[in-house]
């Protein structure tokens, strides 16, 4: 038997949609990657606003 054996158009369209299926779960994957970064971002600029900003107005009613 040869290696390079035709391909029945069956095999082939089954070949095309596992293709097709791989790329969509990997644009999947992609995507909430970015959105759990994006999330992870805007977080971490609210606590440090917070860490921040509690403290000097803590300090600028204690001083009055």
């Amino acid at each position: 038997m040869a290696t390079n054996q035709k391909l029945t158009a069956k095999q082939r369209s089954e070949r095309v949609k596992a293709a097709q299926e791989r790329e969509r779960l990997e644009k999947e994957r992609r995507e909430a990657a970015e959105r759990t970064k994006r999330i992870f971002t805007i977080v971490v600029c609210v606590i440090l606003v917070l860490a921040l900003g509690i403290p000097t107005v803590a300090l600028s009613f204690l001083s009055m």
